[in-house]
């Protein structure tokens, strides 16, 4: 193919059949796992690579749609390539490139025949990914679905020898199970009964539907998309199955595989439905606030890396779908150049989460591999044994808090800027509920960087835990490549944000037709309406910044006249100073335990005075699986008990019942 004369919907369709033969590739070389890590695994990154450039290609460059002579017979499948599916290919090949870069490295210990399975599942999972993003029919959405979470469920349960991990595979595959029969049912109802062809997503936008149909549709669609994407009260499978998957898969559920959920809802509400009303929005805020602080609380209060990052993606999620309702209030108002804001602002933060989780979901993969721990009470030190990772990671968690100049910042200080600005709506409850929003939003942003200090500081620094934390080594060249790369995007998507809202206001233009302007005005300074009322500059910042260090180093160097010194570090007039007198994970998360305690199934196992081991444990499970899920499974249970009595084996009776089924059809029919 000509990539110079080719279309971009070509060169992806290209890239989608490119990873396919790289995982039937791998099953190929079972026998040679290092050829599989060396070669498949670096060519899949390239081709990412590819994927994202030809989406930035693409942005401004209108719908490319071609119809394939596959399919059923009177629905063959359509793929369609606009602003909106360009840029969740932009984000789905840049976080994908430094992913597949580090599973080159990660992945070299695993034996032939499991990491050829394994390669295949991760780049089906993939290509499946990026056929979502250009689906143009139920049908081709619904295969490519089903296609992503079959395969990420394989990757899932890669150690399938573990039952906890089985259990979460399974927890993982029903809940996605359940989300895809919602999604199905959603185009069912805009598809409206008009035939077999009005399933292609074309068809679909020309359906005129009730205010009544459209609010089904709309939340079925929520309820699907909504539990592939973590929101609450659909997010029991997401702190299970990402702590059990490898790091890498992990990397890639939590940074790209949710944001696919995002991409539908988005598709849905903004395109293929032509109409929004005003409680959506404030339903999709609503359920985003209570995502995002259920999530940040969780998260406080974990003792497992990876189930911390888990429930910190529950909260971003959370914030995401709060910039959806709170878009869909301002477009249902008219105030279009706020809800262009505030839909800048999602999906900027959706790109920006794909970097920085990404890179500590990956930085834990180095953890694990270095200490075989992932607990974060047995860690501590890392940063004199493993520097790269360490100084990566920092780059992630800084990001991850919303600290300047990196990309967290930028996304989270919009969404800010479109509850800042908002003027009074024609609704009171609504004028009510946006101050409490935006209180919420900001209380959220701050839990995540406390609960960034805790990640950071018990893992790195202070003195190691445990005593064989000596032999941790660096991470190697691959995962290094890996890390460096979603670093930099983490401080590239920092520093540029006019050029990446220049690349956003395609797919508002397409969604809402109106643009941000306003921002993009100076390259220098971002400005969401007007920069007499709120502008920002990253480079400025940074300069500043920078500055200020430059001067104090100098200042204190010139004091002290160059001389330096050594001496012990302060240790509170007491000497004899050990690793068991740090603060432990559990004890940082203290606080937020005891504030926000009616939410948490708090078990707690306190010593005596009288104990010769004295030993402290706290555990704060999820109250809505003991509310919600339990009581499900019981009823399920029952009701499948009361179901298999009508199973005898005996064939006089399935006759019977088949006999009273087609009366009660003739007599009703």
């Amino acid at each position: 193919m000509n990539l110079m004369s080719a279309l971009p919907l070509d060169v992806v369709s290209g890239v989608i059949l490119f990873w396919l033969a790289l995982g039937l590739l791998g099953l190929a070389l079972q026998r040679s796992p290092e050829l599989i890590c060396r070669f498949l695994f670096p060519a899949g990154a390239a081709i990412s690579l590819l994927l994202a450039a030809t989406g930035l290609w693409a942005l401004g460059d209108g719908a490319d749609i071609a119809v394939l002579p596959l399919g059923l017979p009177d629905l063959p499948l359509h793929l369609r390539l606009d602003a909106l599916s360009a840029y969740f290919l932009i984000l789905l090949g840049g976080a994908s490139f430094g992913i597949s870069l580090y599973a080159a490295g990660y992945f070299k210990t695993m034996q032939g025949q499991s990491l050829a399975l394994l390669c295949l599942e991760y780049h089906l999972f993939l290509a499946s990914m990026a056929l979502v993003l250009i689906a143009d029919d139920a049908y081709l959405f619904m295969v490519a679905w089903e296609t992503m979470a079959l395969s990420s469920y394989f990757l899932v349960v890669t150690d399938h020898a573990i039952p906890d991990i089985r259990r979460a595979g399974f927890l993982y595959l029903l809940i996605a199970h359940v989300g895809a029969m919602a999604i199905l049912l959603n185009f069912g109802v805009m598809q409206a009964g008009h035939g077999i062809s009005a399933y292609t997503f074309d068809a679909m936008r020309g359906v005129h539907l009730s205010a009544l149909w459209s609010s089904i549709a709309f939340l079925l669609a929520l309820f699907g998309f909504g539990a592939k994407a973590g929101m609450l009260p659909m997010h029991v499978w997401l702190p299970e199955a990402h702590p059990a998957a490898p790091s890498p898969v992990s990397a890639l559920m939590s940074g790209v595989m949710l944001k696919m959920a995002i991409y539908g809802i988005l598709r849905v509400t903004f395109d293929l439905l032509g109409t929004q009303l005003w409680w959506w929005g404030v339903l999709l805020l609503g359920l985003g606030l209570l995502t995002a602080l259920f999530g940040v609380m969780f998260a406080a209060v974990q003792g497992d890396m990876k189930r911390l990052l888990a429930y910190s993606s529950i909260e971003n999620i959370g914030l995401m779908l709060t910039g959806i309702g709170l878009t869909m209030i301002f477009h249902v108002y008219g105030k279009n150049t706020l809800a262009a804001l505030s839909l800048t602002a999602t999906l900027y933060h959706s790109i920006n989460h794909a970097f920085f989780k990404s890179l500590l979901f990956i930085g834990t993969g180095s953890i694990l591999h270095a200490t075989g721990v992932r607990n974060m009470g047995q860690l501590g030190g890392l940063i004199r044994y493993m520097p790269w990772v360490s100084v990566l990671m920092l780059v992630g968690v800084l990001a991850i808090s919303g600290l300047p100049p990196l990309n967290g910042f930028v996304s989270e200080w919009l969404l800010l800027q479109a509850f800042l600005l908002s003027p009074g709506l024609p609704n009171s409850y609504v004028n009510m509920l946006v101050p409490v929003a935006a209180g919420g939003v900001a209380l959220a942003a701050a839990l995540s960087a406390y609960v960034m200090v805790k990640f950071y500081g018990v893992i790195f620094l202070g003195q190691r835990r445990d005593t064989e934390l000596h032999d941790a080594h660096d991470a190697g060249l691959w995962e290094r490549a890996g890390m460096v790369w979603l670093a930099l995007g983490c401080v590239v998507l920092g520093l540029m944000p006019v050029f990446v809202v220049g690349q956003i206001d395609a797919v508002s233009l397409s969604l809402l037709g109106v643009r941000l302007g306003n921002a993009t005005a100076d390259w220098m300074f971002l400005a969401p309406v007007d920069t007499h009322r709120a502008s920002y500059g990253p480079l400025y910042f940074l300069l500043a910044v920078s500055g200020v260090m430059l001067l104090t180093v100098l200042l204190v160097r010139r004091l002290y006249h160059g001389r330096t010194r050594r001496g012990p570090a302060w240790d509170c007039g007491f000497p004899a100073q050990t690793a068991r007198m740090q603060d432990t994970a559990e004890g940082f998360g203290q606080p937020i335990r005891r504030i926000f305690e009616p939410f948490f199934k708090i078990e707690n196992e306190v010593p005596t005075p009288f104990d010769s081991s004295p030993h402290y444990q706290g555990v704060s499970e999820d109250k809505l699986w003991y509310l919600l899920y339990l009581p499900l499974k019981s009823i399920t249970e029952k009701l499948s008990g009361w179901a298999g009595l009508l199973q005898h084996g005996r064939i006089h009776l399935y006759l019977s019942y088949t006999f009273v089924t087609l009366i009660v059809l003739l007599i009703f029919v």
